[in-house]
């Protein structure tokens, strides 16, 4: 990590103190701590667990793909790489520092550069499509029970679905409308060009670039559909153990009639705000719509805010400091079949 790095991990858990204690600064600590003490603590262990198999499959997707093309890659490395990235979604505006964290371990592992790019380019168009797949369920099983209560949380909901939705849609058609995609990026970068040629240049190049190795890429997909099956089905399960985290918190905290789908489709929801918020881990967006979704299940004050720091901690800061360690570990060099 480099030094502004460090800072920024500091900075970010400072930020998640300080709003930890002003979620709690008008609620009794000694009722947080009854709560806490009286947990179920066998449910918190299955919460933390859905959290290291939700890792753990998405490590099956990266080796799967790097064996796919004749590497021989252990699955002691290929967990480095999800935890490495959540490390660095953390502490990255809209999470933009993971897929070049995730590059980073695997060269790092000896994997080729331009078959890592290909990989992770693979594993991220299929993770946008199974999130968008996911989102469009949910809002026929849960989006109108915000809806009337919620009314700006239901359009930022919406408005995160509408990104992802935009970025898939986007990689759909530059698999299959290639030509046209192209003019229109170009087209799209026309304005700057009468501004600045030289970063016009810059710009459309690399586009190009990157709409080329995408294009190549999305016909090896769409040619071995045993691959792409099963990789929907790894990140399917990836995502359903993620989303059913909170279900297992509500349970520790001893909340009554709790529905199982109706939790998991609040924190879908819960998730697409999160992705509009520039700050680092959705930061403060976080905690705020996970207190307002929920408030529909905990009506007791105390429980809702322990209940938002443990669903925190878990799918945050615990994923965070294992990609800390993880980043210390020694990498072991991978060769080819």
């Amino acid at each position: 990590m480099t030094k502004r790095n460090k800072v920024v991990l500091a900075i970010m858990i400072l930020l998640g103190l300080g709003i930890f204690w002003y979620s709690v600064r008008n609620v009794s600590f000694a009722v947080i701590a009854n709560d806490f003490l009286h947990m179920n603590w066998g449910w918190l262990a299955i919460a933390c667990l859905c959290m290291v198999i939700s890792l753990v499959l998405e490590a099956w997707v990266v080796k799967v793909l790097i064996r796919r093309q004749g590497v021989a890659f252990s699955m002691r490395e290929a967990i480095r790489v999800p935890l490495v990235e959540q490390l660095f979604n953390g502490i990255t505006p809209f999470a933009s520092g993971g897929q070049p964290a995730q590059l980073f371990v695997l060269l790092q592992s000896g994997v080729d550069g331009g078959r890592a790019a290909s990989s992770l380019l693979m594993k991220f168009v299929v993770y946008q499509a199974m999130i968008v797949v996911n989102f469009v369920l949910c809002l026929f099983l849960g989006f109108h029970l915000i809806a009337d209560k919620l009314h700006t949380l239901s359009w930022l909901v919406l408005m995160g679905f509408l990104v992802h939705f935009a970025v898939i849609l986007g990689l759909l058609m530059v698999m299959y409308w290639y030509s046209f995609t192209k003019n229109m990026s170009l087209l799209l970068l026309k304005p700057i060009k009468w501004i600045r040629k030289d970063l016009y240049k810059k710009w459309s190049l690399g586009l190009l670039h990157k709409i080329d190795s995408f294009y190549h890429e999305g016909q090896q997909l769409k040619r071995d559909w045993r691959l792409l099956l099963k990789m929907c089905l790894i990140t399917v399960g990836q995502l359903m153990f993620y989303y059913v985290i909170p279900y297992f918190i509500l349970l520790a905290l001893n909340v009554e009639h709790v529905d199982l789908i109706m939790v998991m489709t609040m924190h879908v929801l819960i998730v697409m705000v999160i992705s509009l918020f520039p700050i680092p881990g959705g930061t403060g967006g976080a905690e705020y719509s996970f207190s307002m979704i929920f408030t529909t299940f905990v009506h007791t004050n105390s429980k809702l805010i322990l209940a938002m720091i443990l669903w925190r901690v878990i799918t945050y800061y615990l994923a965070m400091f294992s990609g800390m360690i993880a980043l210390l570990l020694q990498p072991t060099q991978t060769n080819s079949e």
